[in-house]
């Protein structure tokens, strides 16, 4: 028996087990497991974007297998590429299924399978259609074109804030910024400090302002039990009292009526004031005329 296990076959043996526990373990570190009981598809698909094998297949945001296989037909690249894709044998694939190669902001590729409700399902090794997505990646590059016509905008607009900047006239409003800043945090302390001297009298504000009110309801109150009826009856009365009053000013009746109203009395008032000081005046003249006074009885003629 050891003569057909020399050494040398020894050797040749480790060798080659070594060989198999590396390629095995190669495929078991891609995702591919050489005695899987998966089922397998092909996807044919005209560009494959980069995917490669051990890439993961996800469907609904579940990874339900692996890419196993990539072929493309050299002779004639307009056939596009057929993908071997191993599926959970617990999937079941409706038909109508479309498989997307999509990609990550990382760049890390995957297939999606879009799941359709047919009740139908392919068989095992059948063919489903493929198609790019259009994912995040593919987004980001339409949107590169755009990127493009704004950076000349861009630079124009970092230019002129660069210009902006360089402007004393910037400078000098920053420093009255600074100053007015400073302004505003001085008078919101004085604030605070004035709010806090109005808080503590607010409490003696408030008793007045209850005493005022406790007055204005007293004076309420007072205003209640006066007697407005007869208040109102009496000054009904004066008013009538004036009003005859009045009356009797404006008619001849009466001695005040007729001295307001009768134009004789007035005349003749008149015109015994001018006798009157006639009369004062001849008396100033001639006094002798009115006064008689001698201490010996003698009378002038």
């Amino acid at each position: 028996m050891n003569k057909y296990f020399t050494k040398e076959v020894r050797i040749a043996l480790t060798v080659l087990a070594g060989i198999v526990v590396l390629f095995v373990g190669m495929n078991f570190l891609k995702g591919i497991m050489l005695f899987s009981d998966d089922y397998s598809y092909k996807v044919q698909i005209t560009d494959a974007n980069g995917l490669t094998q051990s890439n993961p297949v996800y469907a609904n945001g579940v990874k339900v297998g692996v890419v196993r296989d990539i072929i493309a037909d050299f002779s004639d690249m307009t056939k596009g590429v057929t993908v071997t894709i191993d599926v959970d044998k617990r999937m079941r694939i409706p038909e109508g299924t479309v498989a997307e190669v999509d990609a990550d902001l990382m760049g890390n590729l995957k297939m999606n399978l879009i799941l359709t409700s047919s009740p139908r399902t392919v068989e095992p090794g059948g063919t489903i259609a493929g198609r790019g997505a259009d994912g995040v990646m593919n987004k980001v590059a339409d949107m590169v074109p755009y990127f493009e016509k704004m950076l000349p905008k861009l630079d124009s607009i970092m230019t002129s804030i660069n210009t902006l900047l360089a402007d004393p006239a910037m400078v000098a409003i920053l420093h009255n910024t600074e100053a007015t800043t400073a302004n505003l945090r001085t008078s919101t302390a004085e604030l605070n400090t004035m709010l806090a001297q109005m808080n503590r009298q607010v409490p003696g504000l408030l008793q007045k302002a209850d005493r005022t009110m406790a007055n204005t309801e007293q004076l309420t109150g007072n205003l209640a039990k006066i007697d407005v009826a007869s208040t109102m009856a009496s000054v009904d009365a004066t008013l009538k009292n004036c009003e005859e009053l009045t009356h009797k000013l404006n008619s001849n009746d009466g001695t005040i009526g007729k001295f307001l109203n009768d134009p004789s009395l007035y005349n003749n008032l008149n015109a015994t004031m001018r006798n009157a000081d006639s009369l004062m005046i001849d008396l100033k003249a001639h006094p002798k005329r009115y006064v008689h006074f001698s201490i010996f009885g003698k009378k002038d003629k």
